[in-house]
This record gives structure tokens, C-alpha cells and sequence, in this order.
């Protein structure tokens, strides 16, 4: 499959199956609220994988008193797949993917660095939906979509002027630098310490994705990754551990008039030197308009602007190491499409001999990057 092919879907239960369920629970959270009730279930097709999303709303009185005002409000919860997140386990404490979302969202709202929706308190308890969840207020605003990709089709390309493109990538690269002042030890995050001896490495990473290759991979042959991380590891630079939001990128910000309103999806977190978050920006980048071969939209910065920015916001230098982080991140990327791909296989939306685990546009992607960095990977 290539980069521009479309991923199938996964089809997804009945959201009905969940009214009920919220419905009782959301009573548990908002006991201020009279004659609550919870409707309007909707769950996209394309969930499932990584997180299972169910958008809901709920009606209640919220005035005091049986006069009050009916109060509408749409809620979205995230719900753990039954296989679990798709990006590496930093430590035991990470195991369940949507409680470090709330984690660490929870700590970024506290931090006030960049908009995160309002929280309800995390849920374990099993018996409420059949596996962990959290529920958080729903931001009304646009997402660029990955299929078709925002490059090719949607409000980027027949809607936003070049300015409009220009302001939503400069926000972006600036939300990014601006998390990459935060600082780990003062937000607690010490449950993200791989080794937990309050040394955190940028190697403990490069650790974790072999060791989480070695497993994704099995018996199966995939010299392109490997190759990839031969070459990280023996180029791997010496700098400052900070927090990575790790999925840094345009679709995981909601957009109100072209200015950022939510920084979403926070599976990938980690203890890493923030300049990974760049990198991973302008690969993700480049892959959407030349892996796509769309045009660049006009008013979207280079990838040496949008290095510029990160750089004039978070007061670091990033210029002449970006091909390593972005290699970094096309490794990690293509780490998870192995994952994704058996995922896929396991529920019957593509057979194994088309699976995408590792015959993908993101392994080519990477391959091209390596290639000139000068490494050989095929005979």
C-alpha cells in the first residue's frame, strides 16, 4: 500500500450500546444537575484503533431548582481499545493509553501553556463501558483530515486563504515550542521515566522503539526499520530532556477561525529532548504534500520557516540536526503502521498477504530518508 492509499475503516458498535451506560455515569459526575439525560450518540467510522471515540450530548437542569433553564452540552469520550494503544508503553504506569492522555492533558490545562478541553475524572472501573474511558467537554472548531488528506481535500484547500494557512501552521509550531519550556520535574511527570531513576535519556527512547520493533516485527523481515535505527542510535545527539507531545501536527488541533482552540490526541507522550516534536511536525509535512505529490498549498511556510519558528519560540536550535529528528520521527511513524497493520488483519478489514504492517508509504518514506543520509538498505 502507499502513502496515498486509503486506509480501510474499522467498522464500529452500535453507539446506542453506550447511552445507557454514559447516561448513569455522567448522573455520578454532574449530581448538580436535575433531570439529566444523554443523547445524540455518535461514534466516527474510523475509530477504533488507536483510541474509540464517542461523541455524545447531555440535557440536564443546571439553574437550581426544578425552574431552571434546560442546558445542553456535547461531551466526547475516549475509550481504550481492547489491544491497547498504538504507540510504546513508557513505564508500567503508562499501560492503559487513554489514563496517560488524561494525565497528561491534565497537567498541560493546569500548566495553562496551551488550550485543553475541560475533564471529567478518569475511569477505570470496567463494569461502566467494558474497558477504561474519560470523558471531556467536545470543542466545536475544524480538524484537517488524514483520509482524504488536508492536502488534497477539505477547508485547507477550498476554504482557507493562503494567510489562513500561513497563521494555522505558525500557531502550531508555536504551540509546540512553547510546550517545549515545560518542565517535567515541576509537572510531576516522573511517571514517564523509562528507567525511573529520575535521569530520563533521549537513548531511553531509542531503547523502547527497538525493543518495541523487535516485538511488533516477530520472525517477519523488516531491514528498513532497523536500518533506521542503527543509524538514530549512532548518531544520536546529547541534549535536554523535556516533554514530546509526540503526534505533533495539524489534524490533532482543533481550529476555530484558524486559530488553535484545542491540542488533542496525547497518546505519544514521553520524557525526549522537544525538539522531536519539530521533527515529527516536518515530516508529517512534507509527507502530506510530496508523498502525496499534492501541490504545497499556497501560504503553508517552508520546512526551514517552520524550523524558524519553533526555534524564535522556544529559544533552541534545531536547524542543523531537523533531518535527524525527522528521520527520528519517520522511524517511530513507520514503528506503529506495524502494529496498525496486524491490528487490521486481527479484524478482518485487510488480509494478511495486503497487510500494511510494513509494505507501506511510511516505510518508503523513511527509506528515502535514509538514503540521503547515505545508508544502504537493499542489495
Amino acid at each position: 500500500m502507499s502513502e496515498g492509499d486509503e486506509v480501510p475503516q474499522k467498522a464500529v458498535a452500535d453507539p446506542e450500546t453506550y447511552r445507557e451506560s454514559l447516561d448513569a455515569w455522567m448522573k455520578t459526575q454532574m449530581p448538580g444537575a436535575l433531570e439529566l439525560r444523554v443523547h445524540d450518540i455518535d461514534m466516527p467510522r474510523s475509530t477504533g484503533f488507536s483510541n474509540e471515540t464517542v461523541f455524545f450530548s447531555t440535557t440536564a437542569l443546571e439553574g437550581g431548582g426544578t425552574s431552571g433553564l434546560p442546558t445542553t452540552r456535547k461531551w466526547v469520550a475516549r475509550i481504550e481499545p481492547p489491544d491497547g494503544g498504538l504507540f510504546p508503553v513508557q513505564t508500567k504506569e503508562c499501560e492503559i493509553s487513554c489514563e496517560v492522555q488524561h494525565r497528561i492533558m491534565s497537567a498541560v490545562r493546569e500548566a495553562g501553556v496551551a488550550p485543553i478541553p475541560e475533564m471529567l475524572p478518569f475511569e477505570k472501573d470496567l463494569s461502566v463501558l467494558g474497558h477504561p474511558f474519560f470523558v471531556m467537554e467536545f470543542i466545536e472548531g475544524l480538524i484537517p483530515a488524514d483520509v482524504p488528506r488536508y492536502t488534497q481535500a477539505g477547508f485547507l484547500v477550498d476554504d482557507a486563504t493562503p494567510a489562513n494557512r500561513e497563521t494555522m501552521v505558525r500557531e502550531a509550531c508555536e504551540t509546540m515550542a512553547t510546550l517545549a519550556g515545560l518542565d517535567w520535574k515541576v509537572m510531576g511527570l516522573d511517571w514517564l521515566d523509562v528507567r525511573g531513576e529520575g535521569t530520563p535519556a533521549f537513548r531511553d527512547q531509542l531503547g523502547l522503539y527497538r525493543d518495541y520493533c523487535v516485538e511488533a516485527v516477530g520472525d517477519r523481515d523488516h531491514p528498513i526499520i532497523m536500518k533506521g535505527l542503527d543509524w538514530l542510535e549512532a548518531n544520536a545527539p546529547d541534549l535536554p530532556i523535556g516533554i514530546s507531545w509526540g503526534d505533533s501536527r495539524l489534524g490533532n488541533i482543533i481550529w476555530q477561525d484558524y486559530h488553535c482552540a484545542s491540542v488533542c490526541d496525547w497518546e505519544a507522550i514521553s520524557l525526549c529532548p522537544p525538539e522531536a516534536d519539530i521533527g515529527w511536525f516536518v515530516m508529517f509535512d512534507r509527507m502530506s504534500h510530496e508523498d502525496f505529490d499534492a501541490p504545497r498549498l499556497a501560504g503553508f511556510p517552508t520546512r526551514a520557516e517552520q524550523v524558524s519558528i519553533w526555534e524564535a519560540r522556544s529559544g533552541r536550535k534545531v536547524a542543523d540536526t531537523i533531518d535527524y529528528w525527522e528521520i527520528f520521527g519517520a522511524m517511530r511513524f513507520d514503528a506503529i503502521m506495524i502494529k496498525l497493520g496486524d491490528r487490521m488483519v486481527r479484524a478482518g478489514i485487510m488480509p494478511e498477504e495486503h497487510s500494511i504492517a510494513i509494505d507501506n508509504g511510511t516505510t518508503e518514506s523513511l527509506e528515502r530518508l535514509l538514503g540521503r543520509q547515505g545508508v544502504e538498505i537493499r542489495a
